[in-house]
């Protein structure tokens, strides 16, 4: 099992800055959050192909900043801004096979947002068809502030969609919705592709893994029963850590595990 880090952990140093950094640690196992769309094209995304062909990491999945836009576009009532949003996602997709990253990270809409679960199942569907042209898999993500927040939701999605859906468990934003990530494995373990992984305390919801009281033990032997073949990404806030030793002893700590 590929266990790594997510250049998010770094934020808001630069993505390419963030990804020499991670490299030079001697973390070889990554994913990346495109923070800008400078990032896939031109100087900059010369880069980060440099960077990543000097060290060689494992670039397993792409985080999009432009997750911020899916209310409005990807599920929102307005054709056009659906038609423009899978056109961007198709770049991503594009650099994903040049990286040779698999699992593409959606958020989706936010709570509030006038959609109908079915609509929502159906523009997930496409997108997910438009990846697969590229070998790329469209992975939701349970996120607090999303509809994917809510376990019926999606217990929902994975009665509509069977095996055309995967999911992205994240252990900080199941605590955030007040959800028991055990109880989500046990629903729809079986269509989870990624893990975004971190511990807690009572007093920070996300920190650096072995820092807390999460049961990574009991949380390794539910993955196996689920047949899980993903990978493990740790994805911590800046306020969960202090130094870059914290993100290798945590791949250390979890690889002990998984």
């Amino acid at each position: 099992m590929n266990i790594g880090v997510s250049t998010a952990c770094l934020y808001p140093v630069e993505t390419e800055k963030a990804l020499l950094g991670l490299c030079e640690a001697g973390i070889d196992t990554l994913e990346i959050f495109f923070n800008a769309d400078c990032e896939m094209n031109g100087s900059v995304y010369k880069e980060i192909k440099s960077i990543i062909k000097k060290y060689c990491p494992t670039i397993l999945s792409v985080h999009p900043y432009t997750c911020a836009l899916e209310t409005m576009s990807l599920f929102g009532n307005y054709q056009r801004r659906v038609d423009d949003i899978m056109e961007v996602y198709k770049r991503y997709f594009e650099v994903m096979n040049e990286l040779g990253a698999k699992i593409f990270i959606l958020h989706g809409a936010l709570k509030s947002a006038e959609c109908s679960e079915e609509l929502y199942f159906e523009r997930y569907f496409a997108l997910r068809e438009k990846g697969k042209a590229f070998g790329v898999t469209v992975a939701q993500e349970n996120v607090s502030y999303c509809k994917s927040g809510s376990l019926d939701f999606l217990i929902n999605m994975k009665k509509s969609l069977g095996e055309e859906c995967d999911f992205v468990l994240d252990v900080k934003q199941a605590l955030r919705s007040g959800i028991d990530c055990f109880k989500i494995l046990n629903v729809i373990g079986d269509r989870v592709a990624h893990c975004h992984l971190s511990d807690n305390t009572s007093e920070n919801d996300c920190v650096a893994v072995g820092k807390g009281r999460f049961n990574f033990a009991g949380f390794a032997e539910t993955l196996k029963k689920t047949g899980y073949k993903g990978g493990i990404i740790l994805e911590l806030y800046k306020d969960g850590f202090e130094k870059m030793s914290e993100l290798k002893e945590s791949v250390t700590f979890m690889k002990g595990f998984f």
